[in-house]
């Protein structure tokens, strides 16, 4: 029979999350990980390979999570449009929220990571690309059930979204007001809203 790990890797999963979104990739230490996850070096390249595996398992725990808000967004709508309006609107809060960072972790990944560390890099954008491509499916959605016109590229405004959401984000990490946070994230929810034929 094998044996049981001494660690549950979901928890270690969320505080690698934690850990890897406030400080980044290179400025995180073993010995920070080692704090963060309460094991012992051993353990934890036993559990995980290597920093830069744990790092690219944090990243998928990470889109998982964001993939999961915004499914559950999606599903409180009966119209695609609206999900994504709505999503847009909950993004506003991101002044009232305690994250570790209010920027993207994948975006800041992205920007982060070199060519030394491809494989994080790729992975980081293939996960936007994943979180691009459901926005795309959304807006298909939403045109199959006629509430966009034939004549609008889903591809195009799933890109669009993904974009305006990355700066939203990052536009939110600045030391701005959470009521202008929360207009600008309107508006953007609003531009969803008017692609309504």
């Amino acid at each position: 029979m094998p044996r049981q790990p001494l660690y549950d890797r979901q928890r270690a999963l969320d505080q690698a999350v934690q850990l890897f979104w406030q400080q980044g990739f290179h400025a995180t230490s073993i010995k920070d990980v080692e704090r963060a996850l309460d094991m012992r070096p051993g353990s934890i390249y036993a559990a995980f390979g290597s920093k830069s595996r744990l790092f690219q398992d944090a990243l998928d725990r990470y889109a998982q999570q964001g993939l999961a808000e915004l499914e559950a967004q999606l599903q409180s709508h009966a119209s695609p449009l609206s999900g994504l309006a709505d999503y847009l609107r909950s993004l506003g809060g991101l002044r009232d929220r305690v994250v570790p960072c209010r920027a993207c972790m994948l975006v800041k990944s992205l920007l982060e990571l070199g060519e030394r560390d491809a494989a994080a890099q790729n992975q980081a954008d293939r996960l936007l690309a994943l979180m691009e491509a459901r926005f795309v499916a959304c807006f298909e959605a939403a045109q199959e059930a006629g509430e966009i016109a034939t004549t609008q590229s889903p591809v195009r405004l799933g890109r669009r979204l993904q974009a305006e959401i990355m700066g939203l984000r990052a536009y939110a990490q600045r030391d701005v007001d959470a009521t202008a946070l929360r207009q600008l994230a309107d508006d953007m929810a609003v531009s969803i809203e008017q692609l309504r034929v």
